[in-house]
């Protein structure tokens, strides 16, 4: 089943948002070799809130325009093909439940320095993750990626 994106190019809906509010100011991408990473901003004055922070692993996935990388599960070397995270600011980290379905479609881009556009739509377990069980998330983004390499080794 896929869960289906509707809304504002960069924003994020679903039924968290009963859980915190899912109102966002900023949207910002990052990209390395290893996975991709859209974070949600809200910014509210000396705090600088994590709405949401959906990082996707791309192991086994050529990640190019027209790709829909479905979100639920793990990979073949075993690590959880999306967490999704929230960090409100002078808050700790919270964890979302496992991904049980959903997916990402890359629309745009996908390389640091180009205009990435896409959407997801997840639905999480009833169990695990420190809230937002059983629960949806979907969302727009529009950025440019900017490159999350390791850089040079020492």
């Amino acid at each position: 089943m896929v869960l289906v994106s509707c809304g504002p190019e960069n924003g994020l809906g679903g039924s968290l948002g009963a859980v915190f509010p899912l109102d966002i100011s900023k949207v910002e991408i990052a990209r390395n070799l290893e996975a991709l990473q859209v974070t949600y901003f809200l910014n509210r004055g000396v705090f600088l809130d994590v709405v949401a922070r959906v990082s996707v692993s791309l192991e086994g996935v050529e990640l190019q325009p027209g790709v829909t990388i479905p979100l639920g599960g793990m990979t073949d070397g075993g690590i959880q093909r999306c967490t999704v995270t929230h960090a409100p600011g002078g808050e700790p980290v919270r964890t979302m439940p496992p991904v049980r379905r959903g997916d990402l479609v890359l629309r745009a881009g996908g390389e640091p320095g180009q205009l990435t556009k896409g959407d997801f739509s997840v639905l999480f377990e009833s169990e695990g993750g420190d809230l937002g069980q059983g629960r949806t998330l979907y969302g727009g983004f529009s950025a440019e990626a900017t490159d999350a390499g390791f850089g040079e080794l020492p």
